[in-house]
């Protein structure tokens, strides 16, 4: 049989994911020889044999690669012939300025959990890892990803851990992190009891110390957690002191899935989702509630299981089914990382410091993800997600999108790849800035990026502009491009689902600088990457007392009912009237009347903010979104009715809808109606708006935008009513359709812009 000779390109996410074993294995099948190699561009292969046996060879190559891979393409081409005697796996190249994908960091596998109990130097080893899981880009400091360029470094093989490294058969053959009891990273725990390395000891310490309501900080594979039980009220309050934390709700992980149904609804792909490799935090429905603190007023709780060995083996010694695992960090700063700083910031406010001695040297949050109409959808991506880039048919390179503000995040283009950075935080805190632009330069070094064209938001006071215009003061040649920020929520949407041409965009969120100097924060637009036309929009309200008003929404109650009632707002009869003073009102009242830093904004987030400071819910806000996240929270399902809403101009006035709420609460409608009243009465409002805009303009394809539209009430009914009247509706799930989705959608329009130039 003549013997033909193939190169191979295999490009996507095909680095730290065991794939030249793969390789390797699937060659000795086919009885082909060649070689395999790690490049920056990919990974490379040349086999020789015959053409049936080859063709086979790439048939399963797509069809049986590991599943923490994502093949992006093959080039698979005919070569000169070449003879080989075997098919051996080279020494990884750095050959390319275009790069392969960095692996996210991979939950553990149920073959490493076995192994924990089965070889001998790995009896329950808590880092244990393999060629499938374990960490990868919070260790990789360059590519390509082999253990010199790892925090792995100094850490030197055993001669059982570099047999198995070396075994091409192995399953740890070329696993950069592979490590056991006698070589590897250990823990180290500070209590009060003193400090050890015995790890049978540090486990009996957290079972005592968890037992007692303790509060512990736990080195995690990105960065450090407050751990504490999460069934025990005094535990949940330390935490709650310590993190300046009043209501915003904790993340719980439990044991496993079938505890967590005790309190949760878990759907069959909530279930997928939640033990996928990625392990989000993923938003789950209540049954009942756990503990005070926890998730107070809200109908949800963010549930993920165990994704490191040691989350595992600390379970097998707990007692309790769950613990509160939230970022280990104070209020709005990043997580922390280093054993050292937790050890200065966190000695005097917590019961014991566990920690081991590999570095992250990539500081990663948990994501958060919820499924919406059996979809999973991520609403912040970080572990498990970044830094896998976005595919798209655009050509990206050398473009930065530098995001928004309040989650504050990057995107940067190589090749046709969107590389998102993981979520970074408020970008208004100094330490989550200098972290951005540390990430930043990380990246640029990874990804062999250097920036051409930099996209910006339209508000000069972002500390996301201010960096895109630092870059382009420092860089000769690049040049700058700024983008509305409700027009890059739309091409986000319309990247993540790769749409071309214009769409309807119904963009929802807090607020945003528009072309006209206004706050937007309610648009209903006509869009294309090049531009956009603002068709509809939220009357404008006033926000008194300007940023105040995000953080009390019963401002924004006294602005709405003013605007509805005025001095009539006296003789209301609700539960707002009775808790404010004459004065604390008559001097919002004063604000408005004399313009008096109350600028006007076209806001959905504060109308929901209005609505449930009216309805009692919320007055006064201690995190971000809590008013609205209360307002779906009380839905009573079994409403179905809603609201009048009025056009004007083109303004969408919501003036009749305040006066109906008034007058529901004064027949002593239950506020579960009204907030189901209010839900359904915006339902309407797109339906309507959208089908408007298809008569005028031919267009049936809607793209959702804005962190509204997390609310999974509101778009769950959105969809299934724009879809029963034929529309095309587009609703991000890989991009974030909060603010961390607005860079990728800078990147498409600077992508566009640059072309059209």
């Amino acid at each position: 049989m003549k013997e033909v000779t193939y190169r191979l390109l295999v490009t996507g996410l095909v680095q730290g994911v065991g794939f030249r074993p793969f390789i390797y294995r699937l060659a000795r099948v086919h009885e082909l020889q060649g070689w395999v190699e790690n490049r920056n561009n990919g990974v490379v292969v040349k086999v020789t044999g015959a053409g049936k046996r080859i063709q086979k060879f790439h048939d399963d190559l797509v069809s049986r690669a590991p599943d923490a891979s994502s093949i992006e393409a093959i080039e698979f081409e005919r070569a000169d012939h070449e003879p080989f005697s075997s098919f051996e796996i080279r020494e990884s190249a750095d050959i390319a300025m275009g790069v392969t994908e960095i692996s996210p960091d991979i939950a553990v596998c149920p073959d490493c959990l076995a192994d924990m109990k089965a070889q001998v130097h790995r009896i329950n080893y808590p880092l244990i890892n393999c060629t499938h899981c374990g960490p990868r880009f919070t260790i990789i400091r360059d590519l390509p990803y082999d253990r010199p360029h790892t925090t792995m470094a100094p850490f030197r093989m055993c001669p059982d851990c570099r047999s198995e490294f070396e075994n091409i058969m192995d399953r740890r053959f070329h696993a950069q992190p592979v490590a056991c009891n006698r070589c590897g990273p250990v823990y180290r725990m500070q209590s009060g009891e003193g400090i050890t390395e015995n790890l049978h000891e540090i486990l009996v310490r957290i079972k005592d110390s968890i037992a007692e309501g303790a509060l512990l900080a736990v080195k995690g594979t990105g960065g450090f957690h407050l751990v504490s039980d999460a069934f025990s009220r005094e535990g949940v309050k330390k935490l709650r002191r310590m993190k300046q934390r009043d209501g915003k709700p904790f993340a719980l992980m439990f044991r496993n899935v079938e505890e967590a149904r005790l309190y949760v609804e878990i759907s069959p792909v909530e279930e997928d989702l939640l033990s996928s490799w990625r392990r989000p935090i993923v938003l789950l429905s209540k049954k009942q509630e756990i503990t005070e603190g926890i998730s107070d007023g809200l109908s949800t709780l963010g549930i993920m299981l165990p994704y490191m060995p040691f989350h595992h083996l600390m379970f097998e010694h707990l007692d309790t089914p769950a613990l509160v695992m939230t970022s280990g960090n104070f209020s709005n700063e990043p997580i922390l990382i280093s054993n050292g700083e937790v050890t200065d910031q966190f000695s005097g406010h917590v019961d014991g410091i566990i920690t081991y001695n590999r570095e992250i040297f990539n500081r990663v949050d948990d994501s958060v993800a919820a499924v919406i109409r059996q979809t999973p959808v991520v609403f912040r991506r970080a572990r498990g997600y970044a830094p896998a880039p976005i595919r798209t048919g655009l050509n990206l390179e050398g473009i930065l999108g530098t995001g928004a503000e309040l989650t504050g995040s990057f995107c940067m283009g190589k090749g046709q790849h969107a590389i998102m950075s993981q979520y970074a935080g408020d970008l208004k805190n100094l330490e989550t800035f200098d972290f951005y632009r540390e990430i930043y330069e990380r990246f640029c070094r990874m990804f062999r990026f250097t920036p051409e064209l930099v996209v910006s938001d339209l508000h000069p006071d972002y500390l996301s502009t201010r960096f895109a215009l630092q870059l382009v003061e420092e860089h000769s040649g690049i040049e700058h491009l700024s983008v509305q920020h409700h027009h890059a929520h739309i091409a986000s949407g319309m990247l993540n689902s790769g749409l071309e041409g214009e769409v309807i965009g119904f963009c929802f969120d807090g607020a945003g600088l528009g072309t006209d100097g206004s706050l937007w924060g309610a648009e209903v637009m006509k869009a294309g990457y090049l531009d956009f036309e603002r068709l509809f929009h939220f009357e404008n309200i006033s926000l008194p007392g300007g940023d105040k008003a995000t953080d009390e929404p019963w401002r924004m109650a006294v602005s709405y009912l003013y605007r509805s009632f005025g001095d009539g707002l006296w003789d209301l009869k609700i539960p707002l009237i009775e808790t404010f003073s004459g004065k604390e009102i008559s001097n919002i009242m004063s604000l408005i009347d004399k313009k008096i830093n109350s600028p006007l904004a076209s806001s959905a987030g504060r109308l929901f903010d209005a609505v449930a400071a009216i309805t009692g819910l919320n007055y006064k806000s201690t995190y971000q979104a809590e008013a609205p996240m209360l307002l779906e929270s009380a839905i009573d399902r079994s409403e179905q009715g809603c609201y009048a809403f009025e056009l004007v101009d083109r303004q969408i006035s919501f003036l009749h809808m305040i006066r109906q709420i008034v007058d529901d609460i004064h027949s002593g409608i239950s506020t579960g109606r009204i907030a189901a009243k209010f839900h359904h009465t915006l339902v309407e409002l797109i339906l309507r708006l959208a089908t408007e805009i298809r008569s005028q303009y031919g267009l049936d394809r809607v793209v959702l935008g804005g962190g509204t539209f997390q609310n999974r009430y509101l778009t769950k009914k959105v969809l299934d009513k724009l879809e029963s009247e034929r529309f095309e509706v587009y609703l991000p799930d890989r991009i974030p359709v909060n603010d961390q989705g607005i860079a990728p959608g800078q990147l498409a329009i600077g992508a566009h812009r640059r072309g059209s130039w």
